[in-house]
């Protein structure tokens, strides 16, 4: 996909106003020009000629200087309009100010921007230039196009310099000012292509601030106005769907990924044909998606189908990247042989201490790790241990990544201390990169479950309560994540003899599971089981007993798959109601017992 400038440059040559001086003499000898100058036809300057009867030529009178004046600027627009490169635009642009104010100049420096934002340039040379231009062009406070496109520019110069706060402010203006400019009927035509440029700017910034579920929704929207500009089925359109499916792949949600991966592969196919590079990308891809979905039949299949395209291509580096996925796919299908046969092929045509090496190593080490040979996979873990180890500074986030691979390994070997050490590396480096909140927030969960797993209670906390945060902002409060993380925050609580605060956590995950994986599935019923426990550990029996008894009907809801689940749950259940009838009795035995009543007449009488 073009850069989002190159988009907004062509877009901005056709919204140009009228050059200072006309080319064409108007039928007015004096009028004035868009920018409040007064034009002259050049004739009306010239003197009289002068009729000398010895000579044959005629002297024009000398030009005035303001008329002069006039036709430089004139003729230093046009030079500027018809610069071709970077350098004609920027030489023609120092001669300009000297003859121009900022205001005039306001459109100029938006091109330039543009043009520097188009090459790759200088972030902060392009955020000197949109400034310029938004100064000089947002003079009377009213929306228009190239306003917004000014805006758009500081937003995108801005997130290349990592200040995502201002990215974000400028780039809200830009998308509200369309919005505006569309509703008093502004052409849409001329608001579609700058509204795309801004929205899918939204999506970039909103990714890097950990928003990650936000900016899913700009990058749907981004699809709905390629839907309506583009040609049912073009390849613009396959590339959009694309980039919405990876988005969902970003956040772990394979479900609502599969139909836009689909609709890439199917668009890219009947235009492209099988054997495209798109095509390619799509089924790599689709393999991701159908492997997250623990569909590992269908995520080889397209795997398959993606190599031969990528080694027609003379593709090595992702044809090498390919076949290190189908080795990980063969793993999940217990087929580790063939998955080592496959990896001992690769590592052949790896660089030394390259990361790809790294790769293969790990996935070497999973595959020995599955067939219960833990030296040799130790062995293949810390040599890419070794190496990951010298590209932190270069791939901090590929490294950290890799880590975390690494340690969940070690994790399957009950190795915990190495596994936990392992993930505090990776987040060590996560930190540093405020566009890895997401991933921050997943390596602080595994650590504090990993502590709470080995006991440390304490130190588990704060490592769950950050992962919450931070997961809470990018993937929003009702990712099923979110939920895991809350339920674990309940154990420890729990396991602190903090019941009330437990069952404030576990209530927090059993809406969450509720609503992302629904009421019957295994681990929203564990939350609500746990539910149960946390008032039953305070003598809240009748609440206690409330969610037991929807657990049992949960669990009855599965049929004769949850026999032992269910006969569990409802000896639970049973269990709770003894109690709470053990409770009441004990209630009422220490209650005082009624004073007698006494008769004041018989009193009085005796």
């Amino acid at each position: 996909m073009r850069r989002a400038s190159a988009y907004l440059l062509a877009h901005c040559r056709r919204q140009s106003p009228k050059p200072i001086i006309s080319p064409v003499a108007s039928s007015n000898p004096c009028s004035r020009s868009p920018h409040g100058l007064l034009l002259l036809k050049p004739h009306e300057f010239l003197a009289p000629a002068s009729r000398n009867l010895d000579t044959l030529v005629e002297k024009p009178a000398p030009v005035p200087s303001r008329q002069r004046k006039i036709r430089e600027r004139s003729q230093l627009e046009e030079a500027f309009e018809a610069a071709g490169t970077l350098d004609e635009m920027m030489g023609t642009f120092k001669k300009m100010e000297s003859s121009f104010d900022e205001k005039e100049l306001g459109l100029a420096s938006l091109k330039i921007g543009l043009k520097l934002d188009q090459e790759g340039g200088d972030p902060n040379k392009i955020l000197h230039f949109a400034d310029r231009a938004l100064k000089g062009l947002d003079r009377d406070g009213e929306p228009s196009l190239v306003v917004a496109m000014a805006l758009q520019l500081m937003g995108s110069a801005n997130y290349m310099l990592k200040r995502f706060s201002d990215s974000l402010g400028y780039l809200n203006r830009s998308n509200r000012m369309l919005a505006r400019l569309g509703e008093e009927g502004s052409g849409v035509e001329d608001i579609r292509p700058v509204q795309h440029a801004v929205l899918l700017e939204l999506a970039n910034v909103k990714t890097a601030m950990g928003r990650r579920e936000e900016a899913i929704r700009d990058l749907r929207k981004c699809l709905e106005i390629k839907e309506a500009t583009f040609e049912e089925d073009s390849v613009e359109l396959g590339k959009a769907n694309r980039d919405v499916a990876e988005a969902y792949v970003a956040v772990l949600n394979f479900k609502e990924a599969l139909p836009f991966g689909l609709k890439a592969l199917e668009i890219h196919t009947n235009h492209l044909g099988n054997n495209s590079v798109e095509v390619a990308h799509d089924r790599r891809l689709l393999g991701v998606i159908y492997s997250g979905l623990e569909q590992h039949d269908k995520a080889l299949e397209q795997n398959e189908l993606s190599q031969k395209v990528l080694k027609s291509w003379g593709l090595d580096s992702d044809l090498l990247r390919a076949e290190i996925d189908a080795a990980n796919m063969q793993i999940a299908l217990g087929k580790t042989d063939q998955a080592i046969t496959t990896l001992r092929d690769a590592v052949q045509k790896t660089e030394k201490d390259s990361r790809t090496r790294a790769l293969v190593f790990i996935s070497m080490g999973k595959a020995l790790g599955d067939q219960q040979k833990l030296a040799d996979a130790k062995r293949c873990l810390e040599l890419a241990c070794g190496i990951l180890d010298k590209k932190e500074a270069v791939s901090p986030i590929e490294v950290a990544e890799a880590y975390s691979e690494i340690s969940m390994q070690y994790e399957t070997m009950n190795e915990f201390e190495t596994a936990i050490s392992l993930l505090k590396r990776a987040l060590a480096l996560l930190e540093k990169l405020p566009q890895e909140q997401h991933s921050e927030g997943s390596v602080s969960a595994r650590i504090g479950w990993l502590l709470l797993l080995t006991g440390k209670v304490q130190q588990a906390i704060p490592y769950l309560e950050s992962a919450a945060e931070r997961l809470e902002g990018s993937f929003g409060s009702k990712h099923f994540g979110v939920g895991y993380i809350y339920n674990n925050l309940g154990a420890a609580y729990l396991e602190l003899d903090r019941p009330q605060s437990a069952a404030q956590m576990f209530a927090v995950a059993k809406d969450i599971m509720d609503v992302a994986l629904g009421p019957h599935h295994a681990d929203s019923i564990e939350a609500c089981q746990n539910l149960s426990k946390a008032y039953g550990t305070m003598g809240s029996y009748a609440l206690a007993i409330e969610f037991q008894q929807q657990v049992v009907d949960a669990w009855d809801n599965h049929g004769a798959s949850a026999e032992d689940e269910l006969r569990e749950a409802r000896s639970h259940l049973e269990q709770l109601k003894k109690k709470a009838h053990g409770a009441l009795s004990d209630e009422l035995s220490r209650k005082p017992l009624p004073l007698p009543q006494i008769d004041s007449s018989r009193s009085q009488t005796n």
